[in-house]
């Protein structure tokens, strides 16, 4: 029998594309982790966040102030240019980490620890302002919550060399910044998974769990 040569386009859902689903997370909760896994049970095309190709990230880690708004520009055209994509494809896309954790999360927490001179701030949101204006939200944010000792857990064992100067104060600091972003989130539809009571890492069982909340939360089932 021939085999089929047809594109997969993205399922629809009361009508609507569904195109983008995104993964948001504080460093080591496991947003890669989980893209791999939800693309590969569903068939969805992954979007990695670029790490080893990125210019600035070893710079950064290694004198913050200095390189806090080349990273901060450099990741949010880098993310825009992924969902300018995901919107102008067929496929459904799952996303490594979203263009709205640079602008709630990170920039705010560089210039509250004065990372980034407020003028810098100020010219990077205003950036974001503009670019977020022409994109649409994700069909389905997913946030991974983890405590700081479950993320330094998880940051030990991928031993990634530039995460090494990451100071605890710092991860504690995006976490409060992750926790006000998610409890005001209303752009669309959110699941939070907490990484603590669902190691979907290494149990089925779990991964299970989460699959079955996406489907309910995508596709209405279960």
């Amino acid at each position: 029998m021939a085999k089929s040569t047809a594109k997969k386009t993205a399922p629809k859902v009361a009508g609507k594309d569904i195109k983008h689903v995104a993964i948001a997370g504080n460093i080591g909760a496991g947003k890669t982790t989980l893209t791999e896994l939800l693309s590969k049970h569903f068939g969805w095309e992954p979007h990695y966040e670029d790490v080893e190709n990125n210019p600035y990230l070893y710079d950064f880690y290694s004198d913050m102030p200095r390189w806090a708004f080349n990273l901060q520009i450099y990741f949010l055209n880098s993310r825009f240019r992924q969902i300018l994509d995901i919107q102008q494809g067929k496929k459904t896309v799952i996303q490594d980490r979203t263009i709205y954790e640079d602008a709630q999360i990170f920039a705010p927490n560089l210039h509250a620890m004065g990372l980034m001179s407020t003028r810098d701030f100020q010219n990077y949101t205003e950036i974001f302002n503009t670019l977020t204006s022409l994109i649409q939200p994700p069909d389905l944010l997913i946030y991974l919550r983890a405590s700081i000792p479950a993320l330094v857990n998880q940051i030990q064992k991928r031993g990634r060399e530039y995460e090494d100067n990451l100071r605890l104060d710092y991860l504690r600091r995006l976490n409060e910044y992750y926790e006000a972003w998610i409890g005001k989130y209303k752009t669309g539809k959110l699941l939070i998974i907490d990484i603590e009571s669902n190691n979907f890492a290494e149990s089925k069982e779990d991964l299970g769990e989460v699959i079955n909340k996406v489907n309910s939360e995508l596709y209405g089932l279960f």
